[in-house]
């Protein structure tokens, strides 16, 4: 197998996914050179099509364009008969199903695990809901905002005297596509030793809390609820935003060793001594010195003074940038995470490239977010060798 064309070249995905767990799931896995074939409804397609301003030139909109390269569009209507046929025929072909419709939705259309398991042996079934499909609420609709809620993020997210925020991305969402990805992979790698099919039962809720990690483990062993820090960390000082002269910045003393460099780089050898600040344990119960007496000293001088000696002395520091410096930032230049791609529309679209770099195999972006529907007649002809007369049938009837 060339390298090129990636880790996943001759899988094949069933993509049943819209809004933006399952389209991250399915990216993702097009982005390991998986075939992903993502279903849509007729005229309407996902709903992130048409979540804008902003659009492109041609209308599309840039919410869908950022989950959903590496993919061809197919539009089938799942509520006719011969659209559930076909979608059957198609699966008869395919890896990977991956479906993101309110629990047991594929299951009246008769598309459940075991009867799926028939259709294609070895079928690897993942279903992404808002809650799974056990438990009382398993019936219930999900939305990021709620999972970010119940979920506890937004209770230790936001300053430390003000009201709770949700985080500025829809965290439950993307952590749960990347979950699922990662289960569909250890299902396919199964498969390889065994020869049978998973089926894996993602809920947006059960990521939400798996993201928790050390501030649930602090709950576990003290007893005492998490509480907001701001953009401060509950369990080290100083690991926050500073106010420099002109703005603020962030810096982190991840230890002691850290901690004293610093201090003797600002000429503080003083802090070094002083048992409120001599280790990271003092600092935390005295943050709020530790933090005040750092403000006094990054307030007499830029940011850039800051960051300029963190950089030489080796301890971690950054600006706060905005979203347009992110991308001109050199580091993230020289990783090439912004990339452009071919559009079927609009000659080119930029695109967050995918984080996976694997020199051995590279990620590629091989296809531009589709058009609706643009690649209906193609994957019919490929797969299941409908000829135009019967695409065009399909579509007077339509089916697709």
């Amino acid at each position: 197998m060339s390298a090129q064309k990636g880790l996943l070249y001759g899988v094949r995905v069933v993509d049943l996914t819209r809004i933006l767990a399952g389209p991250y799931c399915t990216m993702m896995l097009g982005d390991l050179g998986a075939d992903v074939i993502k279903i849509e409804a007729p005229g309407h397609g996902d709903d992130t099509r048409h979540w804008g301003p902003p659009f492109t030139e041609s209308g599309e909109a840039a919410y869908f364009l950022s989950v959903n390269r590496n993919k061809r569009s197919l539009t089938l209507n799942l509520r006719s008969k011969h659209g559930l046929e076909i979608l059957k025929d198609l699966i008869r072909q395919c890896d990977v199903l991956v479906e993101n419709f309110k629990a047991g939705t594929l299951s009246r259309w008769g598309l459940d695990y075991e009867t799926l398991q028939i259709i294609r042996p070895g079928l690897i079934y993942c279903t992404m809901t808002g809650y799974g499909y056990t438990g009382p609420y398993s019936a219930r609709p999900g939305y990021d905002l709620i999972m970010q809620a119940m979920g506890g993020l937004m209770s230790i997210t936001g300053p430390t005297e003000g009201d709770p925020y949700r985080a500025g991305l829809a965290i439950a969402d993307i952590s749960t596509g990347m979950f699922a990805a990662s289960a569909v992979l250890a299902a396919l790698y199964a498969r390889e030793r065994t020869g049978e099919g998973q089926r894996i039962d993602m809920a947006l809720l059960d990521s939400q809390i798996a993201l928790l990690t050390y501030a649930a483990g602090n709950y576990f062993v003290s007893g005492k609820i998490p509480a907001r820090h701001g953009n401060a960390h509950p369990n080290i000082v100083p690991y926050q935003s500073f106010t420099a002269h002109d703005r603020q910045f962030v810096f982190a003393a991840g230890n002691d060793g850290q901690w004293g460099k610093f201090c003797h780089a600002v000429e503080r050898p003083q802090w070094i001594r002083d048992k409120r600040f001599s280790t990271n344990s003092a600092r935390v119960l005295n943050r709020d010195l530790v933090v005040t007496k750092l403000n006094d000293l990054f307030g007499t001088r830029d940011a850039a003074h800051w960051l300029d000696l963190c950089e030489q002395i080796g301890l971690p520091a950054g600006p706060i940038n905005t979203i347009d410096s992110v991308f001109t930032n050199p580091q993230v230049k020289s990783r090439e995470m912004r990339v452009t791609a071919q559009h079927s529309k609009d000659g080119t679209v930029a695109l967050i490239n995918s984080p996976m770099h694997i020199p051995t195999a590279p990620v590629s972006i091989r296809r531009a977010p589709p058009t609706l529907g643009e690649h209906t007649e193609e994957i019919l002809d490929e797969l299941l060798g409908y000829d135009k007369a019967s695409v065009s049938a399909l579509r007077q009837e339509g089916v697709v």
